[in-house]
């Protein structure tokens, strides 16, 4: 592989690993009955607009996939996202508890 196509091949494979976090993220608060759009802003009031994030929330159902609060944590702070992790932990503390 060229070294030009190596590198496009690693920015092609991070850009996909990341719409599946920002997708996974999603799906989460969609099933938890969640703003993501506030969640992402409380950790992130500074940023500008998340086109892929718009882009997940109108294309995410509810339960379409149920995803554990510790995964979603997980995946996030494996993308440096610790202050959207910090967000999710505070939220899955507030959820109603399964018994």
């Amino acid at each position: 592989m060229e070294y030009e196509s190596r590198e496009e091949f690693i920015i092609k494979k991070y850009q996909q690993d990341e719409e599946t976090m920002v997708r996974v993220f999603v799906q989460w608060c969609v099933n938890h009955k969640i703003d993501p759009l506030a969640l992402y802003t409380a950790a992130y009031p500074g940023q500008a607009e998340n086109q892929l994030l718009k882009t997940a929330m109108e294309e995410t159902e509810a339960f379409e996939y149920e995803i554990g609060g510790d995964v979603l944590v997980e995946v996030l702070q494996s993308f440096g996202n610790d202050d959207l992790a910090f967000e999710v932990a505070n939220a899955m503390e507030k959820l109603p508890r399964k018994e």
